[in-house]
């Protein structure tokens, strides 16, 4: 029977620590949480369904630790138990990273017996979130019910006591929610965002059990000698001269004899390529110089005034262009600032004629005050397009952003079936443009959508080769002469209301999962 007391209004000691405790239980859990997207993004993509998954099993392990914490907590209402299951939990959460490289490997390599993606990545994904989380997250959510029971001195403050302490813990969940996106991701990367954040709750825990920590001190030990001793990268790839993290990608710059690709994530495309003797990377970028050459013959090179790239990577289309159009302002857009860094020290990405913005391709356009000749989108967070990047309301946002001879061209991905997302951005663009091309990229899966802001035909790209002066130009331009591609008049269109980009960007998955196909170009 519970007894009422006198309300002390002075917090005791041991409340201070209670409230610690859960404000970096709570912390850790929503970081967790948040850095699980990163920890499988290069395997199992960025997209809702995987977000659906790690959510909703996150939520429902939270939910059993509240159950069994609070059962717990009435068996044994002591703080020394609290701070056990504290510091266990938090040295399982330092874990993590390095049961999930082999685990990941492993759910990638299982993929092929699968025959239906969705349903295949469906699995996979509970499965890993099931071995990697469940008992981490579940110990962290029965600190809450636990603080409570050893906080209830007087019944009478039982509500009081319990709102502070979920208070507490929001507040740093909410802290949380920002910590591995604006802090640790790109200071210390996946693992290490991970390892910090075990290390951080470890403290708080073996500090609450006094002289019963001695036990648990080989625990950070463990943590700090795997990290200290294990190699980070998912790959290992010949000729690497660069790898590192950012809050976005893992990232891998490759050199093959003088050339230098930039990998992004598990390195399955490549994402921008820089020879200091040629501008011609034989891939999808040389299409991109062709955007101009759609307009009515005879097209000088003249009237190219200003270009935007939505992707800007390493820089190869700003290079090429500047070769071939001169030092015209460049406005290029990458949203990860560290691919932006690499590009100026691996890729010679430092044009004086090109401004980088960091920031998302939607926001920064919108907000420019130029209007461009060429607006070029090569934006994949493998494999996907960022679905905001697709929409008929996106078209007219950049519609309003060129000049009146203005060409946006497109990178868009296919199997060598399945055209799907092709046909559903060129049926989109021509919601918008008045006249749209699409050109088979030879020797890739990947297709270059044109759009024009005039009424163009694709024997305009045939009459203005003579005005192509550059060998690669012109060689391109014959190339894609002979891959043109119709368009499927009943293909989706893609709206901000729906855009189902993830849907039909799984159709093609299996084949990029395992190199058969996918929407970027191949390490030679």
């Amino acid at each position: 029977m519970i007894h009422n007391q006198p309300v002390d209004q002075k917090s005791k000691p041991g409340d201070q620590r209670l409230l610690i405790a859960v404000f970096f239980s709570g912390l850790t859990t929503l970081a967790v949480e948040l850095s699980a997207f990163r920890l499988f993004a290069p395997v199992f993509g960025a997209s809702n369904l995987i977000s659906a998954v790690v959510i909703g099993l996150i939520l429902l392990y939270l939910s059993v630790g509240y159950t069994v914490g609070g059962r717990w907590a009435d068996r044994s209402p002591r703080a020394t138990t609290m701070y056990r299951i504290i510091v266990w939990g938090a040295f399982i959460v330092g874990l993590i990273p390095f049961v999930a490289q082999p685990l990941l490997r492993l759910a990638r390599d299982n993929l092929q017996n699968l025959a239906n993606v969705d349903v295949a990545l469906l699995i996979l994904a509970v499965g890993v979130t099931l071995i990697l989380f469940s008992v981490p997250i579940t110990l962290l959510g029965c600190i809450s019910p636990f603080a409570i029971r050893l906080s209830m001195q007087n019944i009478e403050r039982a509500g009081h006591v319990a709102g502070r302490l979920y208070a507490v813990s929001t507040i740093g969940s909410v802290i949380g929610s920002f910590l591995p996106e604006l802090v640790l991701l790109d200071l210390v990367g996946t693992r290490g965002t991970f390892v910090t954040l075990a290390l951080v709750l470890l403290a708080i825990g073996l500090m609450g059990l006094g002289k019963h920590a001695l036990k648990f001190l080989w625990m950070p030990l463990v943590l700090i000698g795997l990290h200290a001793a294990l190699p980070i990268s998912f790959s290992e790839i010949a000729g690497t001269i660069y790898q590192g993290e950012s809050g976005y990608n893992y990232i891998q710059v490759v050199e093959r004899g003088s050339t230098r690709y930039l990998l992004l994530n598990e390195g399955q495309g490549i994402h921008s390529v820089y020879n200091p003797n040629s501008i011609q990377t034989n891939g999808t970028w040389d299409y991109f110089t062709l955007a101009p050459f759609f307009n009515a013959p005879p097209y000088s090179p003249d009237h190219l005034k200003r270009l935007a790239i939505v992707g800007l990577a390493g820089g190869t289309i700003a290079r090429s262009y500047t070769t071939l159009f001169g030092p015209i302002p460049i406005d290029g857009i990458e949203i990860d600032p560290r691919i932006v860094d690499v590009g100026r020290k691996y890729f010679d990405m430092n044009l004086s004629n090109l401004n980088a913005i960091v920031g998302d391709g939607r926001v920064a356009l919108a907000n420019s005050p130029y209007h461009y000749s060429v607006i070029g989108l090569d934006a994949f967070r493998v494999p996907y397009i960022p679905w905001h990047l697709t929409t008929r309301e996106y078209m007219i946002e950049i519609k309003q952003h060129l000049t009146d001879d203005g060409v946006v061209v497109m990178n868009v991905g296919h199997t060598r079936t399945d055209y799907q997302m092709v046909d559903a951005i060129a049926r989109t663009a021509q919601e918008v443009f008045p006249s749209v091309h699409v050109i088979n990229v030879s020797g890739s899966f990947n297709s270059v959508v044109f759009a024009t802001m005039q009424p163009t035909s694709i024997n305009n790209l045939r009459a203005n080769l003579a005005a192509m002066t550059h060998p690669m130009v012109r060689a391109t331009a014959e190339r894609a002469l002979q891959n043109v591609r119709t368009i499927a008049p009943d293909a989706i269109i893609f709206t901000d209301d729906k855009a189902p980009v993830e849907r039909l960007t799984n159709a093609i998955m299996l084949d990029f999962l395992f190199g058969l196909s996918s929407g970027e170009e191949k390490l030679p």
